[in-house]
Protein backbone atom coordinates (compact mmCIF):
# COMPACT_ATOMS: atom_id res chain seq x y z
CA UNK A 1 0.00 0.00 0.00
CA UNK A 2 1.37 3.53 -1.12
CA UNK A 3 1.62 5.93 1.29
CA UNK A 4 -0.76 8.77 1.60
CA UNK A 5 1.64 12.41 0.91
CA UNK A 6 1.87 13.92 3.84
CA UNK A 7 1.23 17.02 2.05
CA UNK A 8 -1.67 16.13 0.89
CA UNK A 9 -3.19 15.32 4.34
CA UNK A 10 -1.46 18.82 5.76
CA UNK A 11 -3.91 20.41 3.01
CA UNK A 12 -7.37 18.62 3.75
CA UNK A 13 -6.78 19.32 7.36
CA UNK A 14 -5.85 23.08 6.50
CA UNK A 15 -9.03 23.35 4.35
CA UNK A 16 -11.14 22.47 6.83
CA UNK A 17 -9.79 23.95 10.17
CA UNK A 18 -12.63 26.74 10.20
CA UNK A 19 -15.43 24.59 10.14
CA UNK A 20 -13.77 22.12 12.55
CA UNK A 21 -12.82 24.83 14.95
CA UNK A 22 -16.86 26.27 14.78
CA UNK A 23 -18.15 22.63 15.62
CA UNK A 24 -15.77 22.16 18.58
CA UNK A 25 -16.64 25.54 19.66
CA UNK A 26 -20.56 24.33 19.57
CA UNK A 27 -19.59 21.64 21.38
CA UNK A 28 -17.40 23.83 24.21
CA UNK A 29 -20.69 25.71 24.77
CA UNK A 30 -22.45 22.36 26.49
CA UNK A 31 -21.62 22.80 30.27
CA UNK A 32 -21.35 19.17 30.41
CA UNK A 33 -19.95 19.37 34.49
CA UNK A 34 -20.89 16.19 35.33
CA UNK A 35 -20.45 16.53 39.21
CA UNK A 36 -23.20 19.27 39.16
CA UNK A 37 -26.60 17.28 39.60
CA UNK A 38 -28.14 20.55 37.90
CA UNK A 39 -26.23 20.32 35.24
CA UNK A 40 -27.12 16.88 33.81
CA UNK A 41 -29.29 17.73 31.53
CA UNK A 42 -26.38 19.56 30.16
CA UNK A 43 -24.17 16.27 30.21
CA UNK A 44 -26.94 14.54 28.48
CA UNK A 45 -27.28 17.62 25.47
CA UNK A 46 -23.47 16.82 25.25
CA UNK A 47 -23.83 13.54 24.24
CA UNK A 48 -26.32 13.89 22.45
CA UNK A 49 -24.29 16.54 20.30
CA UNK A 50 -21.58 14.36 19.98
CA UNK A 51 -23.28 11.09 18.71
CA UNK A 52 -25.16 13.13 16.24
CA UNK A 53 -20.94 14.59 15.16
CA UNK A 54 -20.15 11.27 14.74
CA UNK A 55 -22.80 10.65 12.52
CA UNK A 56 -22.32 13.57 10.60
CA UNK A 57 -18.72 12.40 10.36
CA UNK A 58 -19.75 9.26 8.90
CA UNK A 59 -19.90 6.63 11.40
CA UNK A 60 -22.76 4.47 10.75
CA UNK A 61 -23.45 3.78 14.59
CA UNK A 62 -23.35 6.14 16.21
CA UNK A 63 -25.26 5.97 19.89
CA UNK A 64 -25.90 7.19 23.44
CA UNK A 65 -25.53 4.89 26.13
CA UNK A 66 -26.86 5.13 29.14
CA UNK A 67 -25.61 4.43 32.68
CA UNK A 68 -26.78 4.90 36.11
CA UNK A 69 -25.65 8.43 36.07
CA UNK A 70 -24.53 10.18 32.85
CA UNK A 71 -24.77 8.62 29.65
CA UNK A 72 -21.64 7.92 27.26
CA UNK A 73 -21.26 8.26 23.20
CA UNK A 74 -20.53 5.22 21.26
CA UNK A 75 -19.38 5.28 17.74
CA UNK A 76 -18.29 2.77 14.97
CA UNK A 77 -16.70 2.54 11.81
CA UNK A 78 -15.94 -1.31 10.41
CA UNK A 79 -13.68 -1.20 7.80
CA UNK A 80 -14.22 -2.82 4.76
CA UNK A 81 -10.69 -5.42 4.93
CA UNK A 82 -12.35 -7.76 7.19
CA UNK A 83 -8.56 -8.83 8.49
CA UNK A 84 -8.12 -5.00 9.68
CA UNK A 85 -7.39 -4.49 13.54
CA UNK A 86 -10.17 -3.28 15.92
CA UNK A 87 -9.24 -0.13 17.52
CA UNK A 88 -11.28 1.51 20.37
CA UNK A 89 -10.47 5.25 21.23
CA UNK A 90 -11.35 6.32 24.70
CA UNK A 91 -11.91 9.80 25.72
CA UNK A 92 -14.62 11.55 27.66
CA UNK A 93 -17.16 14.60 26.80
CA UNK A 94 -17.80 15.90 30.68
CA UNK A 95 -15.80 18.76 32.11
CA UNK A 96 -15.03 20.50 35.24
CA UNK A 97 -16.77 22.94 36.88
CA UNK A 98 -16.30 26.48 35.82
CA UNK A 99 -17.38 30.19 36.06
CA UNK A 100 -16.26 33.51 35.00
CA UNK A 101 -15.93 34.85 38.97
CA UNK A 102 -13.02 32.06 39.29
CA UNK A 103 -10.61 33.59 37.21
CA UNK A 104 -11.66 33.64 34.03
CA UNK A 105 -10.81 36.05 31.45
CA UNK A 106 -13.79 35.40 29.42
CA UNK A 107 -17.24 33.43 30.11
CA UNK A 108 -15.88 29.62 30.23
CA UNK A 109 -18.51 28.32 28.10
CA UNK A 110 -18.33 30.70 25.58
CA UNK A 111 -15.15 29.26 23.64
CA UNK A 112 -12.52 32.85 22.20
CA UNK A 113 -9.81 32.59 19.97
CA UNK A 114 -6.67 34.78 21.06
CA UNK A 115 -4.65 34.34 19.20
CA UNK A 116 -3.89 30.63 17.70
CA UNK A 117 -5.25 29.31 21.02
CA UNK A 118 -8.84 28.46 21.95
CA UNK A 119 -10.17 29.36 25.22
CA UNK A 120 -12.73 27.11 26.94
CA UNK A 121 -13.96 24.89 29.84
CA UNK A 122 -13.04 21.72 27.82
CA UNK A 123 -10.95 22.70 25.20
CA UNK A 124 -8.20 20.28 26.09
CA UNK A 125 -9.93 18.20 28.81
CA UNK A 126 -11.16 16.34 26.76
CA UNK A 127 -13.64 17.58 23.99
CA UNK A 128 -10.76 19.14 21.93
CA UNK A 129 -8.61 15.86 22.15
CA UNK A 130 -11.97 13.48 21.37
CA UNK A 131 -12.92 15.88 18.57
CA UNK A 132 -9.58 15.71 16.68
CA UNK A 133 -10.33 12.04 15.67
CA UNK A 134 -13.56 13.61 13.41
CA UNK A 135 -11.45 15.46 11.71
CA UNK A 136 -8.51 13.14 11.42
CA UNK A 137 -10.61 10.06 9.94
CA UNK A 138 -11.89 12.38 7.62
CA UNK A 139 -8.86 13.34 6.39
CA UNK A 140 -7.40 10.16 6.44
CA UNK A 141 -10.27 8.82 3.71
CA UNK A 142 -10.38 11.97 1.42
CA UNK A 143 -6.24 11.49 1.00
CA UNK A 144 -6.38 7.62 0.95
CA UNK A 145 -9.86 7.17 -1.31
CA UNK A 146 -11.20 4.73 0.88
CA UNK A 147 -14.65 4.64 1.83
CA UNK A 148 -13.92 2.89 5.07
CA UNK A 149 -11.18 3.15 7.53
CA UNK A 150 -8.33 1.52 7.21
CA UNK A 151 -9.05 -0.44 10.96
CA UNK A 152 -12.46 -1.27 12.36
CA UNK A 153 -13.08 2.27 14.67
CA UNK A 154 -15.12 2.55 17.72
CA UNK A 155 -14.88 5.23 20.63
CA UNK A 156 -16.23 5.46 24.04
CA UNK A 157 -16.41 8.61 25.40
CA UNK A 158 -17.37 8.44 28.51
CA UNK A 159 -19.40 11.15 30.56
CA UNK A 160 -18.13 10.79 34.04
CA UNK A 161 -14.82 11.06 34.36
CA UNK A 162 -14.46 13.75 35.94
CA UNK A 163 -16.37 12.16 38.69
CA UNK A 164 -14.63 9.52 39.29
CA UNK A 165 -15.92 7.28 36.35
CA UNK A 166 -18.34 5.25 38.77
CA UNK A 167 -20.54 3.41 36.58
CA UNK A 168 -17.28 3.28 33.96
CA UNK A 169 -16.02 -0.19 34.49
CA UNK A 170 -19.70 -2.13 34.75
CA UNK A 171 -20.39 0.12 31.56
CA UNK A 172 -17.51 -1.36 29.90
CA UNK A 173 -18.28 -5.34 31.73
CA UNK A 174 -21.91 -5.16 30.27
CA UNK A 175 -20.90 -4.02 26.34
CA UNK A 176 -17.37 -5.84 26.38
CA UNK A 177 -18.34 -7.96 23.12
CA UNK A 178 -19.30 -4.58 21.15
CA UNK A 179 -16.12 -2.72 22.71
CA UNK A 180 -13.68 -5.55 21.88
CA UNK A 181 -10.59 -4.52 20.48
CA UNK A 182 -7.14 -5.34 19.59
CA UNK A 183 -5.97 -2.37 20.89
CA UNK A 184 -7.53 0.84 23.04
CA UNK A 185 -6.37 4.14 22.58
CA UNK A 186 -6.53 6.84 25.25
CA UNK A 187 -6.85 10.56 24.18
CA UNK A 188 -7.19 12.11 27.39
CA UNK A 189 -3.62 12.90 28.23
CA UNK A 190 -0.81 15.20 26.76
CA UNK A 191 2.54 16.00 25.54
CA UNK A 192 5.67 17.62 27.23
CA UNK A 193 5.66 20.75 25.30
CA UNK A 194 4.92 22.10 22.23
CA UNK A 195 8.07 21.82 20.67
CA UNK A 196 8.96 18.06 22.43
CA UNK A 197 6.18 15.66 21.39
CA UNK A 198 5.68 12.89 23.46
CA UNK A 199 3.99 9.59 23.50
CA UNK A 200 2.79 8.91 27.03
CA UNK A 201 3.66 4.51 27.60
CA UNK A 202 1.72 4.11 31.21
CA UNK A 203 -0.32 5.74 33.50
CA UNK A 204 0.14 4.47 37.42
CA UNK A 205 -3.15 3.17 39.61
CA UNK A 206 -4.50 3.51 42.45
CA UNK A 207 -5.40 2.53 46.01
CA UNK A 208 -6.78 4.58 48.30
CA UNK A 209 -8.35 3.85 52.16
CA UNK A 210 -9.43 5.46 55.05
CA UNK A 211 -8.12 3.91 58.97
CA UNK A 212 -10.39 4.78 61.71
CA UNK A 213 -9.16 4.14 65.02
CA UNK A 214 -11.01 3.79 68.24
CA UNK A 215 -10.06 3.82 72.01
CA UNK A 216 -11.97 5.15 74.77
CA UNK A 217 -16.09 5.06 74.17
CA UNK A 218 -16.04 8.75 74.47
CA UNK A 219 -13.56 11.58 74.74
CA UNK A 220 -11.61 11.57 78.37
CA UNK A 221 -9.66 14.20 80.92
CA UNK A 222 -6.41 13.59 79.79
CA UNK A 223 -5.26 14.56 83.36
CA UNK A 224 -7.80 11.74 84.78
CA UNK A 225 -6.97 9.32 82.35
CA UNK A 226 -3.81 10.40 80.04
CA UNK A 227 -0.83 7.56 80.50
CA UNK A 228 -2.83 5.18 81.34
CA UNK A 229 -4.95 4.17 78.23
CA UNK A 230 -3.91 3.92 74.61
CA UNK A 231 -4.49 7.21 72.74
CA UNK A 232 -5.83 6.72 69.49
CA UNK A 233 -4.60 10.18 67.64
CA UNK A 234 -1.17 8.84 68.73
CA UNK A 235 -1.84 5.80 67.41
CA UNK A 236 -3.02 7.49 63.94
CA UNK A 237 0.83 9.62 64.15
CA UNK A 238 2.57 6.34 64.51
CA UNK A 239 0.81 4.81 61.94
CA UNK A 240 1.96 7.43 59.67
CA UNK A 241 5.05 7.75 61.02
CA UNK A 242 5.55 4.08 60.22
CA UNK A 243 4.82 3.95 56.75
CA UNK A 244 8.29 5.26 55.37
CA UNK A 245 11.95 4.46 56.56
CA UNK A 246 14.53 6.96 56.68
CA UNK A 247 15.18 6.55 52.54
CA UNK A 248 11.31 7.26 51.82
CA UNK A 249 10.59 3.85 51.03
CA UNK A 250 7.16 2.59 51.30
CA UNK A 251 7.84 0.41 54.77
CA UNK A 252 4.40 -2.09 54.19
CA UNK A 253 5.65 -5.74 54.30
CA UNK A 254 5.15 -6.34 50.15
CA UNK A 255 4.36 -3.13 48.83
CA UNK A 256 7.16 -3.89 46.45
CA UNK A 257 5.94 -7.30 45.38
CA UNK A 258 5.56 -7.56 41.15
CA UNK A 259 7.36 -4.04 40.46
CA UNK A 260 8.50 -3.69 37.32
CA UNK A 261 11.73 -2.10 37.71
CA UNK A 262 12.72 0.36 35.08
CA UNK A 263 15.09 -0.52 32.51
CA UNK A 264 18.05 1.30 32.04
CA UNK A 265 16.99 2.78 28.07
CA UNK A 266 13.83 3.78 30.08
CA UNK A 267 15.81 5.82 32.47
CA UNK A 268 18.18 7.25 29.54
CA UNK A 269 14.98 8.29 27.67
CA UNK A 270 13.75 9.85 30.84
CA UNK A 271 16.88 11.79 31.14
CA UNK A 272 16.92 12.93 27.59
CA UNK A 273 13.98 15.04 28.12
CA UNK A 274 14.30 18.69 28.98
CA UNK A 275 13.44 18.99 32.43
CA UNK A 276 14.40 21.87 34.63
CA UNK A 277 13.55 20.39 38.53
CA UNK A 278 13.60 24.42 40.15
CA UNK A 279 10.63 25.21 37.47
CA UNK A 280 9.11 21.89 38.38
CA UNK A 281 9.05 22.84 42.05
CA UNK A 282 7.47 26.52 41.31
CA UNK A 283 4.36 24.43 39.95
CA UNK A 284 4.10 22.17 42.32
CA UNK A 285 4.59 25.48 45.16
CA UNK A 286 6.79 23.09 47.28
CA UNK A 287 10.14 24.26 48.55
CA UNK A 288 12.23 21.36 48.27
CA UNK A 289 12.46 17.51 46.66
CA UNK A 290 11.92 14.49 48.32
CA UNK A 291 11.46 10.92 47.32
CA UNK A 292 12.38 7.65 47.60
CA UNK A 293 16.80 7.35 47.33
CA UNK A 294 18.02 6.21 44.31
CA UNK A 295 15.45 7.66 41.53
CA UNK A 296 14.89 10.39 39.53
CA UNK A 297 11.90 13.34 40.28
CA UNK A 298 10.82 11.82 36.99
CA UNK A 299 11.15 8.46 37.79
CA UNK A 300 9.15 9.01 41.48
CA UNK A 301 6.46 10.36 39.61
CA UNK A 302 5.92 8.29 36.48
CA UNK A 303 7.29 4.77 37.24
CA UNK A 304 7.74 4.04 41.15
CA UNK A 305 4.72 3.28 43.37
CA UNK A 306 4.18 6.18 46.30
CA UNK A 307 2.22 6.05 49.11
CA UNK A 308 1.14 9.09 50.70
CA UNK A 309 -1.10 10.73 53.84
CA UNK A 310 -3.94 12.44 52.08
CA UNK A 311 -5.52 13.28 55.64
CA UNK A 312 -4.93 12.96 59.21
CA UNK A 313 -7.31 13.81 62.33
CA UNK A 314 -8.61 13.28 65.58
CA UNK A 315 -9.73 15.23 68.82
CA UNK A 316 -10.62 18.79 69.27
CA UNK A 317 -9.66 20.45 66.39
CA UNK A 318 -11.46 24.53 67.77
CA UNK A 319 -9.73 27.09 69.22
CA UNK A 320 -8.09 27.04 72.43
CA UNK A 321 -7.01 24.00 74.65
CA UNK A 322 -9.56 21.45 75.07
CA UNK A 323 -7.25 18.70 77.47
CA UNK A 324 -8.72 15.31 76.10
CA UNK A 325 -7.92 11.95 74.79
CA UNK A 326 -10.19 11.54 72.16
CA UNK A 327 -12.67 8.30 71.15
CA UNK A 328 -11.44 8.69 67.86
CA UNK A 329 -8.66 9.59 65.34
CA UNK A 330 -8.86 8.82 61.57
CA UNK A 331 -6.35 8.87 58.50
CA UNK A 332 -6.70 8.77 54.86
CA UNK A 333 -3.85 7.18 52.42
CA UNK A 334 -3.37 7.05 49.03
CA UNK A 335 -1.39 4.41 47.34
CA UNK A 336 0.13 5.10 43.86
CA UNK A 337 0.56 1.91 42.02
CA UNK A 338 2.91 0.63 39.06
CA UNK A 339 2.93 -2.37 36.36
CA UNK A 340 3.46 -5.24 38.03
CA UNK A 341 1.55 -4.13 41.35
CA UNK A 342 -2.53 -5.95 41.87
CA UNK A 343 -4.06 -3.38 43.99
CA UNK A 344 -5.97 -6.76 45.81
CA UNK A 345 -2.53 -7.89 46.99
CA UNK A 346 -1.88 -3.90 47.88
CA UNK A 347 -4.85 -3.93 50.49
CA UNK A 348 -4.27 -7.31 51.66
CA UNK A 349 -0.64 -5.92 52.94
CA UNK A 350 -2.07 -2.97 54.20
CA UNK A 351 -4.45 -4.47 56.22
CA UNK A 352 -1.73 -6.84 57.78
CA UNK A 353 0.71 -3.78 58.27
CA UNK A 354 -2.02 -1.57 60.21
CA UNK A 355 -3.10 -4.33 62.24
CA UNK A 356 0.29 -4.74 63.46
CA UNK A 357 0.67 -1.12 63.90
CA UNK A 358 -1.73 -0.43 66.38
CA UNK A 359 -1.50 -0.97 69.67
CA UNK A 360 -3.90 -3.15 72.10
CA UNK A 361 -6.72 -1.01 73.61
CA UNK A 362 -7.06 0.93 70.27
CA UNK A 363 -9.80 -1.15 67.59
CA UNK A 364 -9.57 -0.23 63.84
CA UNK A 365 -11.43 -0.34 60.70
CA UNK A 366 -10.27 0.01 56.90
CA UNK A 367 -12.51 0.83 53.93
CA UNK A 368 -11.24 0.71 50.84
CA UNK A 369 -12.32 2.35 47.51
CA UNK A 370 -12.58 0.68 44.34
CA UNK A 371 -8.97 0.41 42.89
CA UNK A 372 -7.71 1.50 39.66
CA UNK A 373 -4.89 -0.56 38.14
CA UNK A 374 -2.05 0.72 36.64
CA UNK A 375 -0.98 0.14 32.73
CA UNK A 376 2.02 -0.20 30.52
CA UNK A 377 2.95 -0.52 27.56
CA UNK A 378 6.27 -2.33 26.99
CA UNK A 379 8.72 0.44 24.28
CA UNK A 380 9.06 -1.98 21.69
CA UNK A 381 5.81 -2.75 21.42
CA UNK A 382 4.75 -2.62 17.64
CA UNK A 383 1.49 -0.78 17.76
CA UNK A 384 3.42 2.10 20.50
CA UNK A 385 5.86 2.64 17.49
CA UNK A 386 2.76 2.91 14.71
CA UNK A 387 1.80 5.82 17.09
CA UNK A 388 5.52 7.41 17.66
CA UNK A 389 5.90 7.07 13.55
CA UNK A 390 2.51 8.63 12.92
CA UNK A 391 3.07 11.36 15.26
CA UNK A 392 6.97 11.90 13.97
CA UNK A 393 5.17 12.58 10.62
CA UNK A 394 2.93 14.98 11.64
CA UNK A 395 5.00 17.00 13.84
CA UNK A 396 8.20 16.23 11.74
CA UNK A 397 10.24 15.96 14.79
CA UNK A 398 11.36 12.78 17.11
CA UNK A 399 8.91 12.20 19.20
CA UNK A 400 10.47 11.44 22.66
CA UNK A 401 8.56 9.05 25.79
CA UNK A 402 6.93 9.84 29.17
CA UNK A 403 4.27 8.66 31.21
CA UNK A 404 1.54 9.64 33.61
CA UNK A 405 1.84 10.08 37.35
CA UNK A 406 -1.70 9.85 37.76
CA UNK A 407 -4.25 7.32 37.54
CA UNK A 408 -7.56 6.90 35.09
CA UNK A 409 -9.87 4.01 33.92
CA UNK A 410 -7.64 3.43 30.84
CA UNK A 411 -6.93 0.42 33.02
CA UNK A 412 -10.25 -1.40 33.15
CA UNK A 413 -10.56 -1.27 29.76
CA UNK A 414 -6.99 -3.34 29.53
CA UNK A 415 -8.31 -5.62 31.97
CA UNK A 416 -11.76 -6.29 30.79
CA UNK A 417 -11.46 -6.25 27.06
CA UNK A 418 -7.66 -7.77 27.45
CA UNK A 419 -6.49 -5.86 25.37
CA UNK A 420 -2.89 -2.92 25.49
CA UNK A 421 -3.49 0.00 25.95
CA UNK A 422 -1.97 3.08 24.04
CA UNK A 423 -1.78 6.87 24.29
CA UNK A 424 -2.26 9.66 22.17
CA UNK A 425 -2.47 13.22 22.96
CA UNK A 426 -1.37 16.84 22.19
CA UNK A 427 -2.31 18.77 25.41
CA UNK A 428 0.31 20.64 27.00
CA UNK A 429 1.00 21.49 30.70
CA UNK A 430 0.29 25.38 29.85
CA UNK A 431 -3.50 24.29 28.84
CA UNK A 432 -4.45 24.74 32.16
CA UNK A 433 -6.41 21.72 32.89
CA UNK A 434 -9.26 21.90 35.63
CA UNK A 435 -7.73 25.50 35.76
CA UNK A 436 -9.36 28.89 34.78
CA UNK A 437 -8.69 30.01 30.85
CA UNK A 438 -8.45 26.51 30.06
CA UNK A 439 -6.76 26.64 26.56
CA UNK A 440 -5.65 24.22 23.75
CA UNK A 441 -2.90 25.07 20.96
CA UNK A 442 -5.03 25.48 17.77
CA UNK A 443 -1.88 24.01 15.90
CA UNK A 444 -1.08 20.96 18.31
CA UNK A 445 -4.95 19.88 17.72
CA UNK A 446 -4.60 19.95 14.02
CA UNK A 447 -1.49 17.70 14.49
CA UNK A 448 -3.59 15.27 16.51
CA UNK A 449 -5.95 15.02 13.67
CA UNK A 450 -2.67 14.74 11.56
CA UNK A 451 -1.37 12.04 13.78
CA UNK A 452 -4.47 9.77 13.32
CA UNK A 453 -5.02 9.95 9.59
CA UNK A 454 -1.48 8.62 9.46
CA UNK A 455 -1.86 6.09 11.84
CA UNK A 456 -4.92 4.52 11.00
CA UNK A 457 -3.44 3.39 7.56
CA UNK A 458 0.27 2.85 9.68
CA UNK A 459 -1.35 0.09 12.08
CA UNK A 460 -3.58 -1.72 9.26
CA UNK A 461 0.03 -2.00 6.70
CA UNK A 462 1.55 -3.55 9.95
CA UNK A 463 -1.02 -5.80 10.95
CA UNK A 464 -1.45 -8.85 11.84
CA UNK A 465 2.24 -8.27 13.34
CA UNK A 466 1.46 -5.01 14.95
CA UNK A 467 0.31 -6.69 18.11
Amino acid sequence: MSQTPDSAVRAYIEQHRTAFLDDLAAWLRIPSVSARPDHAPDVRRSAVWLAGAFARTGFPVAEVWETPGAPAVFAEWPSDDPGAPTVLVYGHHDVQPAAREDGWRTEPFEPVVRGDRLYARGAADDKGQVFFHTLGVRAHLATTGRAAPAVHLKLLIEGEEESGSPAFRALVEKNAARLAADLVIVSDTGMWSEDTPTVCTGMRGLAECEIRLYGPDQDIHSGAFGGAVPNPATAAARLVAALHDEHAHVAVPGFYDGVAELTDRERELFAELPFDELSWLRTAKSHALHGEAGHTTLERIWARPTAEVNGIGGGYQGPGSKTIIPSSAMVKLSFRLVAGQDPDHIETAVRSWAAVQVPAGIRHEITFAPATRPCLTPLDHPALQSVVRAMGRAFESPVRYTREGGSGPAADLQEILGAPVLFLGVSVPSDGWHAPDEKVEIGLLLKGAETTAYLWNDLAENWPHAL
